[in-house]
């Protein structure tokens, strides 16, 4: 049982709230440690590739919304079983197993995924937690012999892919990131459309993330019951909640999460990657934003308003964020190209827009050839296929490629987070050598004047430019030459982990 206290459970949840089909809370709060090696894992005696006729056996770890989808979706797949479930919330926990009380599965429950990791009838894992831990859980995924599908992003920072790629080369494991539309269909015919030069040259690529987000609340400090905190914040500082809830929320905080850029951008720049033809994060990228809610109400650290540049030679990728309503009073949003979230590719001849599938422009924005998509349903059957095959090729997204998608979220929020406040003339300034940027940065600025917001009183926030180094995992340089944001940009890189929860230097 864990030990009394502020920061975990006083007395044991099940006893508090009696739940039909909840016994397995008992096992969940028993210590982690027995029969686990160094590492805290012992591999799987079924670390060998399913056979052709077997169902492979899969633990799901983090039962929110998206980690329900995976169980429910696993559920329906013959070739699947479901043979362990995990979230530090017991409530997550009992909810995933009345979803599958009525099919042919008992699966096991746990608060701890140690205990899950640590089980032989586990093949596969599904990491669905909050962005602090997919890496650390995808790394022990690996040491244990379980093949990983990990949401995106792929990781919190960049050292932490750099970690997440090795182990899966290591321990040879099939690693999937859950970049869905990498399987969407017809997305590719799209793609190609542009690289042909049916619209004339590729320009630049306009990522879109116009996403209503409101307050996130704040209170007094406060502690959240009826589950492992501990467990909960995990590699992250374990200090006291002061937004209104646990679940969801912490993607508007630093020491959990990466702000929309890492939440829906991530998906937005991976297509505009695939459509610029990038495969690595580019020479040098800035950043700007700021948070446009009321402070005093407000605990979120992000921005809400941003703007990143990825200085790609020939065509540039513009990553755009906004968080209020097209003007004060109504619900709906602003459009770029037609879409509220996705890319817009602009071309000498028109430009092609969209996310789940694809439709292109001509110069007066009439329609000449669409290409539908299915939204990328076939992603998570393409990582039980590699499963099988034991072939990491295979992959629609393989650790390398999420890799690359997570790292430039990270970049664009490093220079912002080192930005000083700046004037919309030195922000223009900065904007304007970079094709497209100025044009998305005046738009930006004219979206919060209609709101009323006074860039003196309330300015945004103008990033260095990080200059990347050749593996476009560090930072060579900030601007031209010295900076003293250099040392606290390169801090970002990696951060700080809370022991034990550490991924080590050699996974």
């Amino acid at each position: 049982m864990l030990a009394a206290g502020p920061l975990s459970l006083r007395i044991p949840y099940f006893l508090m709230k009696p739940i039909p089909r909840r016994s397995f809370l008992q096992s969940t709060l028993v210590a982690a440690g027995s029969g686990l090696a160094a590492t805290g894992l012992r591999p799987s005696t079924r670390a060998a590739p399913a056979g052709a006729n077997d169902a492979i056996r899969v633990g799901i770890i983090g039962l929110g919304n998206k980690g329900l989808g995976h169980l429910k979706s696993c559920v329906r797949n013959k070739e699947v079983r479901v043979t362990a479930v995990c979230d530090v919330d017991p409530e997550r926990v009992a909810r995933a197993l009345d979803t599958v009380k009525d099919s042919h599965l008992s699966p096991f429950g746990t608060m701890d995924a140690r205990v899950l990791l640590d089980r032989d009838d586990v093949d596969a894992i599904f990491v669905a937690t909050c962005n602090h831990w997919h890496a650390l859980l995808t790394v022990w995924g690996c040491q244990a012999g379980k093949d990983v599908y990990v949401e995106k992003p792929m990781s919190h920072t960049v050292w932490e892919g750099r970690k997440m790629i090795e182990a899966a080369a290591k321990y040879r494991r099939i690693v999937q990131v859950g970049t869905q539309y990498r399987s969407g269909t017809g997305l590719a015919e799209g793609i190609q459309f542009i690289r042909d030069g049916q619209l004339g040259k590729l320009q630049y690529v306009h990522a879109v993330a116009y996403l209503r987000r409101g307050s996130i609340g704040r209170r007094l400090p406060w502690y959240p019951e009826g589950l492992s905190y501990d467990l909960f914040c995990g590699p992250a500082p374990m200090v006291p909640l002061e937004r209104n809830k646990l679940h969801y929320d912490w993607h508007w905080m630093w020491d959990t999460g990466n702000g929309d850029l890492g939440n829906n951008g991530v998906h937005f720049l991976d297509l505009a990657l695939r459509v610029a033809g990038q495969t690595l994060p580019p020479p040098r990228v800035l950043g700007l934003g700021a948070r446009y809610t009321d402070p005093a109400g407000d605990v979120a650290e992000v921005p809400n308003a941003q703007v990143v540049v990825y200085d790609y030679p020939g065509a540039p990728v513009i990553y755009e964020n906004r968080a209020l309503p097209a003007k004060p009073g109504v619900d709906f949003m602003d459009q770029a190209g037609g879409v509220r979230i996705g890319v817009v590719a602009h071309c000498e001849g028109g430009y092609v827009s969209g996310l789940t599938g694809l439709a292109a422009h001509d110069r007066g924005g009439k329609v000449i050839r669409k290409f539908p998509s299915d939204g990328g349903a076939g992603h998570a059957a393409n990582f039980f296929a590699a499963v099988r095959s034991r072939r990491a090729r295979d992959l629609a997204a393989p650790v390398e490629t999420g890799h690359t998608s997570a790292a430039v979220c990270h970049y664009g929020n490093i220079s912002c987070r080192a930005g000083d406040p700046a004037t919309p003339d030195q922000i223009m300034s900065a904007l304007e050598p970079v094709t497209g940027a100025a044009e998305i940065g005046h738009s930006l600025l004219r979206h919060l004047g209609v709101h009323g917001i006074e860039l003196t009183t309330r300015p945004l926030a103008l990033g260095p430019w990080l200059e990347l180094d050749a593996s476009r995992d560090g930072i060579a340089g900030v601007q031209a030459g010295f900076d003293p944001r250099l040392e606290f940009a390169r801090h970002l890189l990696r951060q700080t982990q809370r022991p034990p929860y550490v991924i080590p230097e050699k996974v």
